[in-house]
């Protein structure tokens, strides 16, 4: 498979990815379409992340550069994870973000967030600058003066500080039906993990047709 773009999440196993697949419609880990639950409105609910598969971003989707290979990435990835120690945080919670709905880790994420910041500066050397027209795009969301700045510094102007783990459930929704979504991702969300622990990453490709599926594993072993 050829990849247009490259990144590094977090996916889960077991019931809990079992749930993103069919909440999303779409199985990033095996690479194909997933049978929905049967909630009213769920497909366009869930149209803007289905594509990315149920994940926790940890290096955001980027190009690679010029002289840059598949196998240089994974090579590494699979260095960096040696030298990372795994993260944990108290469990995960349903939360609403603004306008959508996400998983989010409960109590201290400092280790989360470390491991994060890893993902974006070890790697950043396999990243192609963006264009213009990237940064333009970026630019519309109305960037604070400290998201412009690591933006252009790293691609991307949610990481570092600016950055919050999160599982996307949906796209933005009316403010007034985020309680009933909330209702509905509850009733079919398997039991959390409590504690949460972070200790693989997964690097995964977007696909010719835009949709991102698991590359391989890693396991962090530092």
């Amino acid at each position: 498979m050829s990849y247009t773009r490259f990144a590094v999440y977090w996916m889960p196993e077991g019931a809990l990815a079992e749930f993103g697949a069919r909440w999303l419609g779409w199985d990033a880990l095996s690479g194909q379409p997933a049978d929905q639950f049967a909630v009213p409105g769920l497909d366009d609910a869930t149209m803007t992340p289905r594509k990315y598969g149920f994940h926790g971003t940890l290096k955001p989707p980027f190009r690679l550069a010029d002289g840059v290979t598949q196998a240089d990435v994974q090579a590494g990835v699979a260095k960096m994870a040696a030298s990372l120690a795994p993260a944990a945080a108290e469990g995960l919670s349903l939360t609403p973000l603004g306008r959508f709905l996400a998983l989010t880790p409960d109590g201290d994420n400092s280790g989360i967030a470390r491991v994060a910041a890893t993902c974006v500066k070890a790697l950043d050397a396999f990243r192609a600058p963006l264009s213009d027209a990237d940064l333009e795009r970026r630019r519309k969301a109305g960037l604070s003066e400290a998201q412009e700045a690591l933006l252009l510094r790293w691609g991307y102007p949610y990481v570092m500080e600016q950055f919050r783990f999160h599982l996307t459930l949906t796209g933005k929704l009316h403010k007034r039906d985020l309680p009933l979504w909330a209702d509905h991702v509850a009733a079919h969300l398997p039991d959390l993990p409590r504690p949460f622990v972070l200790d693989q990453v997964a690097l995964v490709g977007e696909r010719p047709d835009g949709r991102f599926e698991l590359i391989h594993r890693y396991a962090l072993t530092g």
